[in-house]
């Protein structure tokens, strides 16, 4: 156990980056709170999220949370979460804004941590350096899950997507919560994914052998720099040590405001909450029915006001009354006092309520809810399912018009080893048959040539049941254009003398005489006088011999 009484020794900074227009970093350390969050740099408001997160967060910097540290860290952080939704739902042109958050908070000899995002913590302690933070993103889920390698995810084109993510995405985030014993020499890091640019081994150098806590925090910055990150990136820095009388290190803090003056504003304040007079319950902009543009506009005068008188004087109270470093847009925010802030003042909460809502008279006029703030995320299953529902019917509707078409066509086939007309096409899809048996002939298949046994073995497609029946009588008679050419044979031509009242017929292909046929309808075998061979074309159905 410590002599004393332990606490944070701290270096923040940031930096712009050398592509960004913005900075959308913020952070802030203290004696017992650092916190670091990364604005989602792609969406408008990623500034207004890191600030309005951090700035949030401030009034936790004290030492009397006893062992409900990480229980007041997680419940101020959903906080912060649930603010960000309302400001989106208060001003749609925010939609989609979002940060991370890595926070860690003392308390007596523990350290409370929650962590959401890809920003990191790192801890050097008795000589090893070690990351202590889990990236929520896209590739850390494959790489945990044995998909991909970490040199595969550095160069992975989606390894910046978030998984989790405070803002308008979740109603209720899940954060990582822990402990860690707070042992003196420590050694803290907390960072921005912009830091990723410095090889890790450069940073741990810059950790191990920079005694300063200031000198580390910029070298770490320019480094970043130095490697030509296009990202804003932002480090705190602190130590874990006793709070020794008359030996604790001076820290630089904000110039401080007025206290006295301060404070009386809050107590007017409060007093005019109390008596019911404070600017958000005056019957004229709030409790009366809306009359049209002129009570819309001074409600949102009213609600301006409220936000330049309440909301920046609180702020900088809280950081006027300890030592700090606040630095990234929660300083630019700080300065113009456009970021709400909860505190757990009397005064604060309320104004917050009216800032981050729609005045009653416009929710009465609407009949919107003020205190959802994300109607859609309850929205989003039932969205999910009836585009599957839609996807299942449109699959369901294309395989059963496929199979349609397949039962408007036939094929020439075999059966029981006669030739076979079947319906649909002779391909199957696995083990599903595309056809059926029609109906089956009785022309046998070794009856037919030997080609067009091969065809029907092969199966014939036709378009129509008149097309199959009409292939197999051309099989059966030798003729079509997929059949080879008959066979040529020379046969002997038999001549008869004429018989009066008679006609004669030509002998056929045989070579035996075969009888003619006279008028009166009787066969009389002809005379065999004279021959002459002749060349006679003949397509003999059989084994075509």
């Amino acid at each position: 156990m410590a002599d004393y009484p332990l606490v944070l020794r701290y270096a923040a900074r940031s930096h712009v980056g050398l592509v960004r227009a913005k900075n959308d970093d913020s952070a802030y350390a203290g004696r017992y709170l650092a916190v670091v969050a990364d604005g989602m740099g792609g969406h408008a408001g990623g500034d207004v999220a890191s600030a309005s997160t951090v700035l949030d967060l401030i009034h936790l910097d004290h030492n009397h949370h006893d062992d409900e540290a990480g229980t007041h860290l997680a419940d101020e952080i959903q906080s912060a979460n649930s603010l960000l939704s309302e400001l989106v739902h208060v001003n749609p042109k925010l939609a989609g804004m979002g940060t991370t958050v890595t926070a860690l908070l003392l308390s007596d000899e523990r350290l409370a941590y929650a962590h959401i995002g890809d920003s990191r913590a790192y801890r050097l302690r008795d000589g090893v350096f070690e990351q202590l933070s889990t990236d929520h993103t896209f590739v850390q889920r494959m790489i945990d899950e044995g998909r991909m390698t970490e040199a595969e995810a550095e160069v992975h084109p989606h390894k910046n997507v978030l998984m989790r993510v405070l803002g308008d995405v979740d109603a209720s985030p899940e954060l990582d919560l822990k402990y860690f014993d707070a042992i003196p020499g420590d050694r803290w890091l907390l960072c921005s994914d912009g830091l990723n640019f410095v090889r890790h081994e450069m940073v741990e150098e810059v950790i191990r052998n920079t005694k300063s806590l200031a000198s580390t925090a910029e070298t770490l910055i320019d480094l970043t720099l130095a490697a030509g990150s296009p990202d804003n990136v932002t480090v705190v820095v602190f130590d874990i040590a006793e709070d020794v009388p008359d030996q604790t290190a001076t820290l630089d803090t904000v110039p401080s405001a007025d206290l006295a003056a301060l404070g009386e504003t809050v107590d007017a304040s409060n007093e005019a909450n109390d008596a019911g007079d404070s600017p958000e319950s005056t019957p004229e902009t709030i409790d009366s029915p809306a009359s049209g543009d002129e009570t819309a506009d001074a409600a949102e005068r009213e609600t301006e006001s409220l936000d330049s008188y309440v909301r920046a004087e609180a702020v900088r109270q809280e950081l006027a009354a300890r030592e700090h470093e606040l630095v990234g847009a929660a300083v630019t925010a700080n300065a113009e006092g456009k970021i709400p802030h909860l505190v757990r003042q009397p005064a604060i909460p309320r104004a917050a309520t009216v800032l981050t809502h729609k005045p009653k008279n416009e929710s009465a006029t609407t009949g919107e809810d003020t205190e959802v703030s994300l109607p859609r995320l309850r929205r989003r299953p039932w969205l999910m399912m009836v585009i599957g529902v839609l996807t299942v019917l449109v699959l369901i509707a294309g395989s059963w018009a496929a199979y349609a078409w397949t039962q408007t066509q036939y094929f020439v086939g075999a059966a029981n080893g006669n030739v076979a007309i079947y319906q649909g096409v002779s391909q199957s899809l696995g083990p599903i048959s595309l056809s059926h048996l029609h109906s089956e002939t009785t022309v046998r298949i070794d009856s037919l040539p030997t080609y067009s046994q091969q065809l029907v073995a092969n199966t014939v497609p036709a378009s129509t049941l008149g097309d199959a029946e009409q292939i197999i009588s051309d099989l059966q008679l030798g003729t079509g254009t997929s059949l080879p050419p008959c066979n040529l044979l020379e046969t002997p031509k038999a001549t008869a003398p004429a018989t009066t009242g008679s006609a004669t017929a030509s002998p056929s292909a045989s070579a035996k005489p075969t009888p003619t046929a006279t008028t009166s309808g009787t066969a009389a075998p002809s005379a065999s006088s004279t021959a002459s061979p002749t060349a006679h074309a003949s397509c003999i159905p059989g084994d075509g011999k």
